[in-house]
């Protein structure tokens, strides 16, 4: 069965398709033999990558770090990890239908220790181990895919749940990172994928009608329950529903406003009594059941505080419906938003002395002192 599958690796050729979910096929399994077979079968023109040895080679570097090994001592050290087994029944294949790319990965564990080997010791195996168990809850795409993508690269979390209801547009393309030809896909899923061609061992969840009343317990409970929420939606509303529920579970959240950096931590996992958004939240909008579009804008200056946003934001404000249809975000904003969330996100679940906060991480104010 191994010799008939590996005949089918050899064949490089591209097609298109569709599903954001990876295929895992553990070649040690006759089951997944069989099942890979018939993939390749049903998927004649699939690309394969076959880096293994490359892959092993570099678990082997961390392994010996203080020596400097011969390819032939690499090659007697691979010997040993094989263990008598072949090559391609080593490790893990992962499937990608949406590039129709078959590629051969080191097992999890094995795959974790070598991606994150250079975090350390920013972050100590010991944290990174902590991390791996955590699950972080992130609403709305825009600040929030960066967020997502950073939250994969550090391995902040072993569980990603992304809650959007939008796709992508070509005026969302100033700020995230993705190519033209996913214009009209659901945001989600394209985190989703491009989480996954990192790191396909990240689980990934998707709320594809965003986070509404009806669904909002699942997104914070299902599983065990998120350690952490980064909320990064557009409606004030929904900002104020995740919060009254995060706050008795003792969930702790965080939010990026890409003007002027402002940096939100309400830590409700340390204080299920501290007020929402700092107190900044009058009481009539606080105790509504439902919130009118007046309401709403209110709401919504509330958690921006208009005083305070910078000159261009005040601007741009004051051009909504006239000449731009909506709040702009730049990319080095959504960037930067990205980063200070993981960092703080981190260190919120590394149990580091992070207190709730407004703050402003004003990249100008800074450098044009």
């Amino acid at each position: 069965m191994i010799g008939e599958i590996s005949t089918h690796l050899k064949n490089r050729a591209s097609i298109a398709s569709n599903g954001s979910d990876v295929q895992f096929f553990y070649l040690k399994k006759e089951a997944d033999q069989l099942a890979l077979n018939d993939l390749l079968s049903l998927h004649p023109e699939c690309i394969v990558v076959n880096t293994i040895q490359q892959q092993l080679k570099d678990l082997i570097k961390l392994e010996y770090p203080a020596l400097q090994l011969s390819e032939a001592q690499y090659s007697e050290k691979i010997a040993e990890k094989l263990n008598g087994q072949s090559e391609d029944s080593f490790g893990v294949w992962v499937y990608y239908p949406w590039r129709n790319t078959l590629v051969h990965l080191l097992d999890e564990d094995d795959f974790v220790k070598v991606r994150t080997i250079r975090n350390a010791y920013k972050i100590t195996p010991e944290e990174q181990e902590i991390l791996r168990g955590k699950k972080i809850g992130i609403v709305g795409l825009s600040v929030g895919q960066s967020v997502a993508m950073t939250i994969a690269l550090e391995r902040v979390a072993g569980e990603i749940r992304l809650a959007d209801f939008d796709t992508l547009e070509l005026s969302n393309m100033n700020r995230l990172r993705t190519g033209a030809q996913h214009i009209g896909l659901m945001k989600a899923e394209i985190v989703k994928r491009e989480i996954a061609e990192i790191d396909p061992f990240i689980k990934v969840k998707l709320y594809l009608d965003g986070v509404t009343r009806d669904n909002i317990m699942d997104f914070l409970t299902s599983d065990g329950g998120l350690d952490l929420v980064v909320e990064e939606c557009d409606s004030p509303d929904i900002k104020l529903l995740i919060r009254k529920k995060c706050q008795p579970l003792g969930i702790p959240v965080v939010m990026e406003l890409s003007d002027r950096g402002i940096l939100d931590i309400e830590r409700y996992d340390v204080d299920r009594n501290y007020p929402i958004l700092h107190d900044r939240i009058s009481k009539d909008l606080l105790e509504a059941d439902e919130l009118n579009e007046q309401q709403k804008r209110e709401l919504l200056f509330q958690f921006m505080d208009i005083t305070k946003i910078s000159e261009r934001g005040k601007l741009s404000l004051a051009e909504v419906g006239k000449t731009i249809t909506t709040w702009p975000q730049l990319g080095s904003d959504v960037a930067l938003g990205g980063a200070v969330v993981t960092m703080t996100s981190r260190m919120i679940l590394l149990k580091e002395p992070i207190k709730s906060d407004r703050i402003y991480v004003d990249v100008p104010s800074i450098i044009n002192q």
